[in-house]
């Protein structure tokens, strides 16, 4: 099998791409030695998920490997932060998660890391691509894949994470994705009734697909938890590193919002510590952290970000829109477990029903991100600026511009032309009106 590989699966924070027009095992078994080659790893831990391309793509990933001479331990079918436990928790130097997380069944991927010291160093995609020999001829390794076992000691370390709960009556939707096994071992530790949707991981994603923001995706849960007259209600994504709360009218929580019930809880156990967001996070964020004398740490979007601002300025967990949470007391990575544990705490210590809770977390008006294609973003960037120059700009991510009662931002997509537009007013009928003032002026 000697064929080339393509480029464009080499994204910004890791690899993705469709399989297998995009993403094969020729390029598997190359990104295999390429990471070897990249880290200088001798053993490397391995999962996957449950899409219908992840046990092709692991037999020829750990071929690459192989043929670097190194040792492969395996821990199966496992949400991602599986696999951050495994690189985080024992010796292993390298782990390599096989998953596209919440994009379409078509697609897959890889995310990569190495361990320094006690660290993780998460490896993007376009830091590995010089490495990776771009004609490779795939071929057996010597070798062979050892299995482990992580899940007695992931749940003692997530249990950890636990406290005083309710009986509440939750619905937990899985999105036939590999979270479902490891709730049904975390219930046993819970007093909640747990009613299962789409438990079973299924690559065909029946349901619904593994994006709980697709159009249609949350109907199901909503009706659930609205049928069987359930408090509330968790959704996840694919790989399970975001999860979604849903209120008990159904009402899906914007992820910034959810943020702050996590950073209110971890403050008031480490007070004065950081709390990362980035800069698409409604102002409520920074207003919320500081008075519960948090430091607001704010970074550029995307998980990968919001972790390095973590780790760089002291913060004990750090979150976005969406539904990435990371935590300090995790390896600084994410976690949809410690959120749904913590959640779970901070909802039965209010003793509120969770709309009632978010709505005084949630005082202003914020837009949905929109996208514009536009071939040459940033010429529109610079117009930009220009117009809206009396506000106060700041360009951490794109353009950010903030007046007394709204502020919106605008940035370039890394890997499409596409502009992305987030607005927030302090009422509806400015969001709307701003919201169609800055589409025209975008799009003329």
């Amino acid at each position: 099998m000697n064929m080339k590989i393509d480029r464009s699966i080499f994204k910004s924070y890791d690899v993705r791409g469709i399989y297998p027009d995009e993403l094969n095992e020729t390029a598997a078994f190359a990104i295999g030695r390429a990471f070897i080659k990249f880290t200088g790893a001798k053993n490397v831990v391995v999962g996957f998920d449950a899409r219908l391309s992840s046990p092709a793509l692991f037999k020829a990933l750990c071929a690459g490997l192989l043929v670097e001479g190194v040792q492969i331990t395996s821990i199966g079918k496992t949400p991602t932060e599986g696999l951050y436990f495994a690189v985080g928790n024992y010796d292993f130097e390298g782990g390599i998660m096989i998953t596209a997380s919440h994009n379409p069944k078509e697609y897959n991927g890889f995310k990569m890391m190495k361990r320094e010291g006690k660290a993780i160093i998460w490896i993007r995609g376009k830091d590995l691509l010089p490495s990776v020999i771009l004609e490779d001829t795939y071929k057996d390794g010597n070798g062979e894949v050892n299995m482990f076992d992580i899940w007695p000691d992931f749940l003692k370390l997530m249990l950890s994470f636990s406290g005083e709960v309710k009986s509440f009556k939750i619905v937990v939707d899985a999105s036939n994705g590999v979270i479902g096994n490891v709730i049904n071992l975390l219930k046993e530790d819970l007093p909640c009734e747990i009613i299962p949707l789409n438990f079973e991981p299924n690559g065909n994603f029946p349901s619904h697909g593994p994006n709980p923001l697709a159009e249609g995706a949350l109907n199901q849960i909503a009706e659930k938890v609205k049928s069987a007259n359930a408090d509330f209600g968790f959704m996840f994504d694919g790989d399970a590193d975001r999860i979604f709360l849903v209120d008990e009218n159904g009402q899906l929580i914007k992820g910034d919002t959810t943020l702050l019930l996590l950073a209110k809880r971890f403050l008031e156990e480490n007070p004065g510590m950081g709390i990362a967001y980035n800069a698409i996070c409604s102002k409520a964020v920074p207003e919320f952290v500081k008075k519960w004398n948090g430091i607001p740490i704010r970074t550029q979007v995307g998980f990968v970000n919001v972790r390095d601002g973590l780790i760089k300025n002291n913060g004990i967990m750090g979150g976005e829109p969406s539904c990435h949470y990371c935590f300090k007391d995790f390896f600084y990575m994410d976690s949809g477990v410690i959120a749904f544990l913590t959640l779970l705490q901070v909802i039965s210590k209010d003793g509120r029903p969770v709309s009632e809770i978010l709505e005084e977390l949630s005082p202003y008006f914020k837009s949905a991100e929109l996208n514009f294609e536009v071939e040459n973003k940033e010429a529109v960037l610079e117009k930009i600026k220009e117009k809206y120059a009396v506000g106060a700009q700041d360009f951490l991510d794109g353009v950010t511009v903030t007046y007394q009662d709204w502020w919106f931002n605008v940035r370039p997509s890394n890997t499409e032309p596409l502009l992305r537009l987030t607005i927030e007013a302090n009422t509806q009928e400015l969001l709307e009106e701003k919201k169609e003032e800055l589409t025209r002026f975008i799009t003329e």
